[in-house]
């Protein structure tokens, strides 16, 4: 059985070949390993545009990172005191009080933020609580003001309802994990 007929054919092939394989060589790359990820490559002699990004995303996710952290922390601090109250109206007291409390202390800070370092902020909550924004909102203060803040939001480009995939986030995974922002 005679594979290629001609010459033509043969060239066309190794052309299609050539094209389907040279997207895999990459030259001058390193490759890093993280838990529970693939290798990332991240290339040494990125070009001018694509440095200024990850440098851009570096500033956005030390700067947002200690709030994600801090919402980590007093959500469980919530949590375990609103396991031990009973009532409904007690409870929803005791979240308007945290929530003033937060407010007076953070909200300065929080008013200043960027919306792209909003973005980054919304996935670094649910990378250190395991939920969404959305979700968090939902459960705080109810399906209607989370729809509220979700249509408010969505001016500006924001979703509440963004997860933070380590797979496709992974170069603020890699920010966190190799410049010992935890």
């Amino acid at each position: 059985m005679v594979l290629f007929r001609s010459k033509t054919n043969k060239r066309f092939f190794l052309i299609l070949l050539g094209l389907y394989v040279s997207p895999l060589l990459r030259a001058q790359t390193d490759t890093v390993y993280l838990e529970r990820m693939d290798p990332i490559f991240i290339s040494s002699n990125m070009d001018e545009a694509r440095r200024k990004e990850y440098e851009l995303l570096k500033r956005r996710v030390r700067k947002t990172l200690p709030y994600a952290k801090m919402a980590a922390a007093r959500m469980r601090a919530m949590e375990d005191k609103l396991n031990g109250i009973h009532g409904r109206r007690a409870r929803n007291q005791y979240i308007k009080q945290c929530e003033t409390a937060i407010k007076d202390m953070y909200m300065e800070q929080l008013k200043n933020l960027t919306v792209g370092e909003g973005q980054v902020l919304m996935k670094l909550i649910h990378r250190e609580t395991g939920s969404t924004t959305w979700e968090i909102m939902k459960g705080y203060r109810g399906t209607t003001e989370a729809l509220m803040w979700q249509v408010f939001g969505s001016f500006w480009g924001h979703n509440l309802k963004v997860e933070f995939d380590p797979g496709i986030d992974y170069q603020i995974e890699h920010i966190i994990q190799f410049e010992r922002l935890e």
